[in-house]
This record gives C-alpha cells, structure tokens and sequence, in this order.
C-alpha cells in the first residue's frame, strides 16, 4: 500500500468517529427510553393487579394515562432505532463510497438529515411523556387523581 492509500483510509476513518460517537449517544438514549418503558409496564401491572371496587374510577385513569406514556415512549423507541440505523447507514455508505471509488455524498447527507430529524422528533415524543408523567403525578399530590391527558399544568403552592 502506498502512503496515499493509507492517508485516505484514515480519513474515513476520521469522517466515520464523529457518526460512531453520535451512534453511541442514540444507544444511550434508547437504553434511556427502554427504562422508562419499562417503568410504565410495571406500574401497569401493578396498577391493574389492585382490586376495583375501592377507586375504580381512579385506577382505570392511570391505566389510561399509563397508556399513553407508554405509546409516547414506544414512538420514541422506534424513531429513536430509526435514526441509530440511519447513522449506521451513514458510516457504511461512507466507507463504502471510498471502496467502491463512488461518491455518496447526497446520499451520506441525506440518511444524516433523516437520522437527525427522526432524533428531534424521538426527543420530542420523550419530552412529552416525561410531561405526563409529571402531570399525573402532580395531580395525584393535589388530591385530583390521575388526568387521563397527564397534564398537569405548574405546580401550585410552591
């Protein structure tokens, strides 16, 4: 191999670790979200393992709110495994490019626009599950119960 050769390897090299970086840090992110599912579950199940007759009323509205983070956070996941498949879409068609002598640029742009934006939008989903989430609890400190939208608004008297 000449020196050139080996230079332009590891300039690939180079431009594939910032990718590798940010596919660690949707890993993270993931492993975050699977723990709060995961959270969700087992209060579920908890929740709808209570006997009825004493709060019926109250039970089913966290077990509709439950629900409902639960889809936020399942919206979140899979957005949140999208972007992590395109960024490695990023590095395999970066490395792939220089193999193959073809220039994949546009398409290297374009799966890392896509990766940031299913991101945002798996952050978003995130946000405002960690509202409800919230929001149901604040209203169960008030003394209102569960809201079967999870908001909950500022809390009052702090």
């Amino acid at each position: 191999m000449d020196e050139t050769h080996v230079h332009d390897i590891a300039r690939v090299i180079q431009l594939a670790l910032a990718p590798a970086f940010l596919l660690t840090a949707v890993g993270s992110l993931l492993n975050v979200f699977a723990n709060r599912l995961a959270r969700i579950v087992d209060r579920y199940r908890a929740v709808s393992g209570r006997s009825p007759p004493a709060g019926a009323a109250e039970i089913s509205a966290e077990i509709r709110v439950l629900e409902r983070r639960a889809t936020l956070v399942r919206w979140a996941i899979t957005l949140a495994t999208g972007a992590a498949l395109f960024v490695s879409l990023v590095i395999g068609f970066a490395f792939l490019g220089f193999m193959l002598k073809v220039n994949f640029a546009r398409v290297v742009a374009t799966l890392f626009v896509a990766a940031m934006a299913a991101l945002t939008v798996a952050l978003g989903f995130f946000l405002r599950e960690v509202t409800v989430a919230i929001g149901s609890f604040e209203s169960r400190l008030e003394g209102r119960g569960p809201r079967e939208d999870g908001a909950g608004g500022p809390a009052r008297g702090r």
